[in-house]
């Protein structure tokens, strides 16, 4: 069985729990807490991050790593296309949401309301809440534009870009920083991968002392 060190609310942690599930990967779920850099955690990843994987007998970590893994040993519904131009608008998309929309959006909303009071980091800042709440809105009509013409962010079908979005989106959904309103388009779009199979353990996690809102778990909203 594979064993996934994660945190809960941990947005790359969450992909790849939901790539697991989409394959029907039964997995061991170990909640890690990362901040501690215990030793033993450190000799599964020196870099004192989460996710990590054991398979096989063997710890990869980074979330990217693990779902190129996962994709190329577990090729049953295939979430990176074969399609040389369609794997390359997914991975860039990827990038996209683990890069450009994990710092401006998700470290100044997530980082900042709720994760530094779990680890005991201070108090949030005000600013950098305002800049992400600023944020957050140029990136939900940039994907608004990319569903315009697109049934799922890179194309037709369901890839590794949407589970990576929504792995974003339901960390900032919990804290109830996203203005489903603000289009049509992403609200339908999240509504559909909220509602598939693979999501439901994600909907399921609670942070104690800290309850998501009652339309976290709505699948209508």
């Amino acid at each position: 069985m594979h064993r996934l060190y994660h945190f809960v609310l941990s947005p790359f942690c969450r992909k790849v729990r939901l790539v697991l599930a989409e394959k029907k990967i039964e997995i061991e779920l170990i909640q890690e807490r990362y901040w501690d850099k215990s030793a033993d955690f450190l000799k599964r990843n020196p870099a004192g991050k989460v996710p990590v994987l054991k398979t096989n007998g063997f710890f990869l970590s980074d979330s990217q790593s693990i779902c190129e893994y996962l994709e190329e040993t577990l090729p049953t519904y295939a979430l990176i296309p074969e399609d040389f131009v369609e794997r390359a608008e997914v991975r860039r998309l990827v990038f996209w949401f683990d890069d450009k929309f994990y710092n401006d959006v998700t470290v100044n909303l997530l980082y900042e309301r709720l994760t530094k009071k779990i680890v005991g980091l201070g108090q949030p800042d005000g600013q950098k809440i305002k800049k992400g709440a600023q944020n957050i809105k140029i990136h939900l009509d940039y994907m608004d534009k990319l569903l315009e013409d697109r049934s799922w962010l890179a194309g037709s079908y369901l890839t590794l870009a949407d589970f990576t979005a929504a792995a974003h989106l339901s960390c900032l959904d919990y804290i109830s920083d996203v203005d489903w309103n603000r289009s049509s388009n992403v609200k339908d779009w999240y509504a559909k991968i909220k509602s598939r199979p693979a999501f439901r353990s994600i909907l399921a996690d609670q942070v104690s002392g800290f309850p998501p809102p009652p339309h976290y778990t709505d699948l209508d909203f």
